[in-house]
């Protein structure tokens, strides 16, 4: 659809440390929805308004714990899917919605599914995308399984580090990207952009470009994803699959990419077969 502004934004404190950037567009008396972005960490960009039919949809989009224009950037503290789970729920009360439509794609999945499973009674359906479910199979897919599909973008990525250090990718990077000085974080945040944003391309580019352009972007993304999947996404081995007799009877409508090398469909086909 066009481009299209917001008709209302804000700042949501949901707690003493987190505040976050929220923004509504579309038709104010539309059906709502709430757009979940990937990442974690990755943040809300213009384009996302664009997916929804803005005569139809009453378009909520916001930025999660750390991320975008949410503050404090790039935040660990008190940054769990439960608190984000939790911070849906707030969102909701604060533009008076009673029920909504959740769209997610990757990581926008994973918390649709865990907010639904939370709370069915304040839901539409689902439209998922590029389906995640955050388990260690998935996280270690990430790691070290896509360098059978894209050999030199994980080898960049391993090689970045000492080889003393490439026994544990994820610990090894996680200490890196929490790590307070800039000149230990960010390279290492550039380094983890650079292999996802690489192998989220099905076509090759002859002079690939960082997914995220930003210091504070990429840092933003590196340092909560490595946190997330450090603590396995703070979620129980296969919970989203096992709970998903809560949300059966919602209408879900599942899109995959065959070719999409981050979350295979393999994840997704077992989420349907659920």
């Amino acid at each position: 659809f066009p481009e299209i502004d917001p008709y209302a934004k804000g700042r949501l404190p949901v707690d003493a440390r987190h505040t976050l950037y929220w923004e509504t567009c579309g038709n104010a008396r539309g059906v709502p929805l709430v757009f979940l972005h990937g990442g974690p960490g990755g943040g809300c960009l213009p384009h996302h308004r664009r997916y929804f039919d803005p005569a139809f949809w009453r378009i909520a989009l916001f930025d999660q714990r750390g991320a975008g224009r949410s503050a404090p950037l790039a935040e660990l503290a008190d940054n769990t899917t439960h608190h984000l789970v939790a911070d849906l729920e707030q969102l909701r009360r604060h533009l008076g919605i009673t029920q909504w439509l959740l769209f997610g794609g990757s990581w926008g999945s994973t918390l649709a599914l865990a907010y639904a499973q939370a709370h069915p009674m304040r839901c539409l359906g689902l439209v998922l995308r590029g389906i995640f479910l955050a388990r260690p199979s998935e996280i270690d897919w990430f790691m070290h399984g896509m360098r059978h599909t894209f050999p030199e973008a994980w080898r960049a990525f391993s090689e970045f580090l000492p080889a003393r250090e490439r026994a544990d990718l994820l610990g090894s990077y996680y200490r890196r990207l929490t790590h307070p000085d800039p000149a230990v974080h960010m390279p290492a945040a550039h380094a983890w952009d650079r292999y996802e944003g690489a192998c989220s391309r099905l076509l090759p580019s002859a002079d690939p470009q960082p997914k995220f352009d930003s210091d504070a972007s990429a840092l933003a993304i590196a340092r909560i994803e490595a946190h997330y999947f450090v603590h396995e996404a703070f979620l129980e081995a296969d919970e989203l699959v096992a709970n998903v007799g809560r949300i059966r009877h919602l209408p879900c409508t599942i899109v995959q990419g065959r070719y999409d090398v981050i979350c295979p469909p393999v994840t997704a086909d077992e989420l349907v077969r659920a």
